[in-house]
């Protein structure tokens, strides 16, 4: 008769946790529920928090650490002190407490859980430009919800869900910040405030924007400094959109570019993006051009970083 294999020991149990995270620490020592449930708890865990939001890590961000690494440092660390306690109540006698077992289904399932919740729960997006200030700087680190319109096949890396328009739809609304895929080129992604809803008739007119031939409301609030501006100084102006959203666009020059413009109808199934940064923005006023509603990634919801020390406290809400 074979001897029951004798637990694992604590300094391996130990190695295991700290690298593989509870789920693995959990198959390692032979229990496959508690591996399963460690697993459950810390993917609602992780989208509580994106729903809540993370606190500021500006001294982080000037540090060069990020939330991620902090986060991971310290699940791994709790990950130890969770299940070394456990070592000795369980044999590793299962197939998936072996160490080929263990490494495999760690990583299938780090990757699976990632991919389900990038795709259709919450994705995180980087800031590499100024277009959007001041609601979003240079740097930032968002969370968009990929649930808030409903899926297309944009939803998920590589374009790879084969469907076409999109499917569980909800209507964004006017005022939304969201990540979209550029029309021209769909691999590139691209994040604006949607002000023209299809049907809709837009025009620039003197820098203010003008929705089915009345301009909207704007309201000169002070200056606004950024290192984005050399040594100018920019005007802050609030704006307020006719559903009632209101939010802070950035003026730099009068009669730039994009201060005029010809009225565009906006095509049904189709949105008018623009940026914040309304002299520095590359949006439907130029090469975006109409959005299609298949387009759209997700809302922007909740900044919780910034890789370059940029205060976020009160913008972490995005608005």
């Amino acid at each position: 008769m074979a001897e029951e294999p004798a637990s694992r020991s604590r300094w391996s149990t130990a190695l295991v946790s700290f690298l593989g995270g509870p789920f693995g620490g959990f198959l390692w020592i032979g229990s496959g529920k508690l591996a399963v449930a460690s697993l459950i708890a810390i993917v609602l865990v992780g989208l509580l928090a994106c729903y809540i939001g993370f606190p500021a890590f500006g001294a982080l961000g000037s540090s060069g650490l990020g939330p991620a690494n902090v986060t991971s440092l310290a699940v791994s660390v709790l990950s130890v002190a969770i299940v070394v306690p456990f070592t000795g109540r369980f044999r590793p006698v299962k197939w998936y407490a072996r160490g080929l077992s263990v490494l495999g289904l760690v990583f299938l399932a780090s990757y699976l859980v990632a991919f389900v919740i990038r795709s259709f729960l919450f994705q995180p997006f980087s800031i590499p430009s100024t277009s959007m200030l001041p609601t979003l700087e240079r740097g930032d680190y968002l969370f968009v919800s990929k649930f808030a319109y409903g899926y297309s096949r944009y939803s998920v890396p590589f374009s790879l869900l084969p469907i076409t328009g999109r499917v569980l739809a909800a209507q964004p609304q006017r005022g939304d910040v969201v990540v979209f895929r550029f029309p021209p080129d769909p691999d590139i992604d691209y994040i604006q405030r949607i002000v023209g809803m299809p049907g809709d008739t837009i025009q620039m007119v003197n820098g203010i924007l003008h929705i089915n031939g009345a301009a909207v409301g704007l309201q000169d609030v002070g200056s606004f400094a950024s290192d984005a501006f050399s040594e100018k100084t920019a005007r802050l102006q609030r704006e307020t959109l006719p559903n009632g959203v209101s939010h802070f666009v950035v003026d730099l020059m009068d009669g730039s570019t994009g201060d005029n413009t010809p009225a565009l109808v906006v095509p049904e199934g189709c949105y008018f993006m623009l940026g914040d940064n309304r002299d520095n923005s590359a949006d439907s006023r130029f090469d975006v051009g109409f959005v299609p509603f298949e387009n759209l990634v997700g809302k922007a919801e909740r900044l919780f970083w910034n890789s370059r020390g940029i205060d976020y406290t009160y913008r972490q809400i995005v608005r």
